[in-house]
């Protein structure tokens, strides 16, 4: 696996194979056109730390974690010096896990919780998009297999066996999903190409069908391209990359000389680096008729061409031993021509037509998905308006009411809103004390307010 790789490049080349088949190439290469010739005088910083790539897997960080975690382990480090790559895919390494100290064991315990509470967020999330109830998230868990779901507390051998063959798994995979999704970016640029012809007149079209034509005349016009890991290949990186003469090339001192990484092999990042003159044969950012993403596939296919020459064992690395082997052989010195993507088809034209009714099939669902939408946002809409009509119902109303009761002479409403209503006879209490407070005599034989108040049968009137 490339990430142990990167990280315990300095103890054994050996160790390398750990996750060889689990984790991306060492993505740091430096430029091809450094050279190495006027630097050999540096010094090599041994053990020095270097930053691992994002291998775009899911689990990426949880993966780098549990390396950085069980690369502090001495005897964990110490068996790595011995294991070969079968040990480690066959899981034989994994059992190693029980012998490695209780710090390191208690920190991927943390480490895996963690990872478990991430990914049963993230089916929560999935879950409420779709407005899902009573979620089984130990059910939603099987689906990932870097990790024992049905214990989510420690981190045990099984969770390293299938951290690496999950890894293994996914990362073998990868090329070919590349690959795919260049399919569809070239099929769906002719889809819009065709597209845009039909908004057209039969002038413009005729047009811009020449204008095509001449864009990709123009494209396949460039030099040959020497095929990937030849002879002639190799020398010209040597010649105008590395300034030696070619008179001089020399296979052993080419690998070390692009080993930027001195590890002992040649990455399959080091390996693509060597193919950028040839490239720039094909390719230019300025001009319009060149792709910059067909440009990364043609690097792609000429470094998995190379792989599949030369690296004997399938470890996605190139040894010395494997590389000076490709050089004795008839295709190093005598290769066949190499066809560059324009010269090949990379859609039929029934993939295409498949191509657009998967596409019209989407789009059909998108519009259906915001009609639906536009229904709803109507249906708030009404809602939201039926509710304003009620509330100005409600306020009409209530302003009747206080208009009645200023024509009844009835108190308005209160601090509070609410409505202050009196007794008749309490009015004329009121009436009674209001008499009282302006000194006005009381004619003979009337109660005031507090003899009323205090009840009128101790009250004896005289005439």
């Amino acid at each position: 696996m490339m990430m142990f790789q990167m990280r315990w490049r300095t103890i054994l080349p050996q160790q390398c194979v750990l996750l060889v088949t689990c984790l991306l190439i060492n993505l740091e290469a430096v430029p091809i056109d450094i050279d190495k010739t006027k630097v050999q005088g540096e010094p090599h910083v041994d053990g020095a730390k270097i930053e691992t790539p994002d291998t775009g897997l899911y689990y990426d960080e949880y993966l780098k974690q549990v390396i950085d975690v069980l690369e502090t382990d001495k005897h964990f480090r110490e068996k790595l010096q011995t294991a070969d790559i079968e040990e480690i895919k066959s899981g034989k390494l994994s059992k190693e896990l029980d012998l490695v100290s209780h710090h390191v064991r208690t920190r991927l315990d943390e480490l895996k919780r963690q990872e478990v509470a991430r990914l049963r967020m993230l089916i929560k999330a999935k879950m409420d998009s779709f407005q899902d109830t009573g979620i089984d998230h130990q059910a939603l868990l099987k689906q990932f297999e870097h990790l024992n779901h049905q214990n989510p507390d420690t981190f045990e051998s099984k969770d390293l066996d299938m951290l690496i063959k999950a890894a293994t798994s996914d990362l073998e995979n990868y090329d070919k999903t590349r690959h795919d999704e260049f399919k569809k970016y070239e099929m769906m640029k002719e889809h819009e190409r065709r597209e845009y012809l039909k908004t057209l007149n039969e002038e413009k079209r005729r047009e811009e069908e020449s204008k095509y034509e001449e864009m990709k005349k123009k494209h396949g016009d460039h030099p040959k391209v020497n095929h990937p890991g030849s002879k002639d290949q190799l020398k010209e990186v040597w010649e105008e990359s590395d300034g030696l003469d070619p008179n001089d090339f020399n296979p052993k001192t080419f690998f070390k000389l692009h080993d930027v990484n001195n590890d002992g092999f040649l990455d399959e990042q080091e390996l693509e680096a060597l193919f950028t003159k040839e490239l720039e044969k094909v390719y230019d950012p300025k001009n319009e008729e060149d792709d910059m993403v067909e440009m990364e596939e043609e690097r792609l296919r000429m470094r998995e061409h190379v792989m599949n020459e030369i690296d004997v064992n399938k470890d996605r690395l190139v040894t010395l031993h494997e590389f000076l082997k490709a050089t004795e052989k008839k295709e190093f010195l005598e290769p066949d021509s190499w066809e560059t993507l324009d010269q090949q088809q990379v859609f039929t034209e029934t993939e295409l037509k498949e191509f657009e009714t998967h596409i019209l099939q989407q789009e059909d669902e998108l519009q259906k998905k915001a009609e639906d939408l536009q229904q709803q946002k109507e249906e708030l809409q009404r809602q939201h308006d039926q509710l304003q009509a009620q509330k100005q119902e409600l306020k009409q109303v209530v302003q009747q009411m206080e208009q009645r009761k200023l024509q009844q002479g009835s108190p308005l409403s209160g601090p509070a809103g609410e409505l202050k209503f009196q007794p008749p006879g309490e009015h004329q209490v009121g009436n009674a004390q209001n008499h009282l407070a302006g000194d006005q005599p009381l004619p003979p034989g009337h109660i005031t307010g507090q003899e009323a108040a205090a009840g009128s049968d101790h009250v004896q009137i005289h005439p």
